[in-house]
């Protein structure tokens, strides 16, 4: 009786809806991530049973959802149907995954199809992975490189919020003595001077962060290279916060009076230069914490390298380094309903234009999420970053017709 019921898991327990005159039906597959330091997932079952219900085809590994506490009968009542393993998923049209694939993954694919996923440049083999998938001829769109219609990175952003909102209790964590912190608490006590909060960048981490900062009573400061961001996050936040250019001067200063640095930069034209020397670091406070949120591009401290969630800290001259990628994976439920948000319209789109090419052609904020179509890099970061032949995806459009 037991395997009945099992085996009843593996097929969808809603009927396909017909699909609309002119559009196209999705084949969507969905693996289970092989790191375990990974624990989002792009589509919720309320996302799933959103597609299916528009008539695609939803496939997905088993175990997918566990580590964002979805299980596989709620994907299966939803209209999924549960794969026998990461091989059948990667045979389908369209690959929906977190993780850039692995070179494993990658071989199990098909020619010609398409994968949405993160690109993480920062990670170990990502040339001969690049490679790979241009041998297979894949349409390749990169999680942060997908625009919305006003020219906003909707991912990153969704991402970066919750990255904002975790970051001061994560470093309030490693500010206690337990965790050889320097032992105060962020909000400070009557009579006793609030804990001072260092931000570089002026982006969405900064904001929601800083709002965060303020709200338990810490003292921010905020630098940037960009004068205009400052204008606009000093409007937003509607507090007295400090807020300056990165002025060698006054950053150093700011930093050894530091209980807490957040690293906090994004990258421009795909370079993202480090702000804050090993010198500096080495003047700071015993005890002091650093997260280093640009980890993912690489970093914005001399002193950082990655880590994970597993061993997500290390200490140097004396200063704790927190330098998780993927922070956003701490909380795998919320993130996984922000890229839902985000991903059923896109996925949905993709099927009323009548397929990616279209969608493509059409749209240029997602076009501007492609960065590898049919054998050619088409973003010219990725490819100048390690060596790969650039075509520019407009001719490529134009030279469909």
């Amino acid at each position: 009786m037991t395997s009945l019921i099992e085996e009843s898991k593996r097929y969808p327990q809603e009927k396909l809806a017909p699909i609309k005159k002119g559009a196209q039906q999705l084949n969507i597959g969905i693996p289970k991530e092989n790191s375990t330091y990974e624990n989002r997932v792009p589509l919720t079952p309320k996302a799933v049973g959103a597609l299916t219900a528009n008539g695609h085809r939803v496939i997905i590994e088993p175990g997918t959802g566990e580590s964002a506490n979805f299980s596989d009968q709620e994907y299966t009542e939803a209209g999924a149907n549960l794969a026998s393993g990461a091989k059948e998923v990667f045979k389908s049209d369209m690959i929906v995954k977190v993780e850039f694939p692995t070179t494993q993954e990658i071989e199990w694919m098909t020619s010609r199809q398409t994968i949405i996923s993160t690109v993480h440049a920062e990670e170990t083999d990502i040339k001969s992975r690049l490679e790979l998938l241009n041998q297979k001829k894949a349409i390749a769109v990169g999680y942060e490189f997908i625009q919305d219609k006003v020219g906003g990175l909707p991912i990153v952003r969704a991402m970066s919020e919750i990255a904002g909102v975790s970051v001061m209790s994560i470093a309030a964590e490693y500010m206690s003595a337990d965790k050889k912190g320097v032992g105060a608490i962020l909000g400070g006590i009557t009579g006793v001077p609030a804990a001072n909060v260092v931000i570089i960048g002026a982006g969405t981490v900064t904001e929601y962060a800083a709002r965060t900062a303020i709200a338990l009573g810490a003292s921010v400061k905020i630098f940037d290279r960009h004068l205009y961001k400052l204008h606009r996050l000093k409007h937003i936040l509607s507090a007295s916060v400090f807020t300056s250019t990165i002025d060698q001067v006054a950053l150093k200063k700011a930093l050894y009076e530091a209980d807490v640095v957040i690293g906090a930069v994004r990258s421009e034209k795909g370079q993202l230069k480090k702000i804050v020397s090993e010198d500096l670091v080495r003047g700071m406070k015993k005890g002091a914490v650093i997260v280093d949120v640009s980890i993912d591009e690489g970093g914005c401290f001399e002193t950082s390298y990655p880590t994970n969630l597993k061993k997500p800290v290390f200490i140097k001259h004396g200063v704790i380094h927190y330098c998780v990628p993927n922070i956003a994976s701490r909380y795998p439920r919320t993130s996984t309903k922000a890229l839902s948000n985000i991903f059923t319209p896109i996925l949905n789109s993709i099927a009323l234009y009548g397929g990616v090419d279209q969608m493509i052609f059409e749209n240029v904020w997602f076009m501007k999420g492609v960065y590898a179509y049919k054998g050619f890099m088409t973003n010219y970061h990725l490819a100048n970053k390690f060596g790969l032949r650039f075509k520019d995806l407009n001719l490529l459009m134009a030279a469909r017709f």
